[in-house]
């Protein structure tokens, strides 16, 4: 059963446990701060229970400036896969020319630190693909 996190008018975040992921859904277009909150709920989330896999659902993100793009390349993400623990990380989206520059910088990023993220234009799939690497690291 999914636990909500956070629940604002520019993004939902929750926990569903039986495949430890954490999920974002962005809701429309967030401001500066807005952007960071989801994720630093998560990581403060992840200080206590594990979270394996994360998802984004950037649909209706809108287009993410180049700072905080940044913030969540420098801070965000080396803070989840050092001290949470993350494993690998998807993002539903669309198809947009500028979302996908913004997705193309992010695997990058995650490269660095040899953490698949992929991308999905449906949750269904990447959920079967969170569990097929899960059973992976199962055998």
């Amino acid at each position: 059963m999914e636990k909500v996190l956070l629940d604002e008018d520019y993004a939902k975040v929750l926990y569903l446990p039986e495949f430890k992921i954490g999920k974002i859904i962005w809701k429309r277009k967030p401001n500066e701060e807005e952007y960071k909150i989801p994720f630093l709920k998560l990581l403060d989330f992840g200080k206590h229970t594990q979270i394996d896999n994360f998802l984004s659902d950037i649909r209706n993100q809108g287009v993410v400036s180049p700072k905080v793009r940044k913030w969540f390349e420098t801070e965000a993400l080396p803070t989840a896969i050092e001290e949470c623990k993350l494993k690998r990380a998807a993002t539903i989206f669309d198809g947009n020319i500028f979302k996908k520059y913004y997705l193309d910088m992010l695997i990058k990023a995650s490269g660095k630190f040899k953490m698949p993220l992929k991308t999905f234009n449906s949750e269904d799939k990447a959920i079967e693909w969170f569990k097929k690497e899960m059973s992976k690291q199962e055998v």
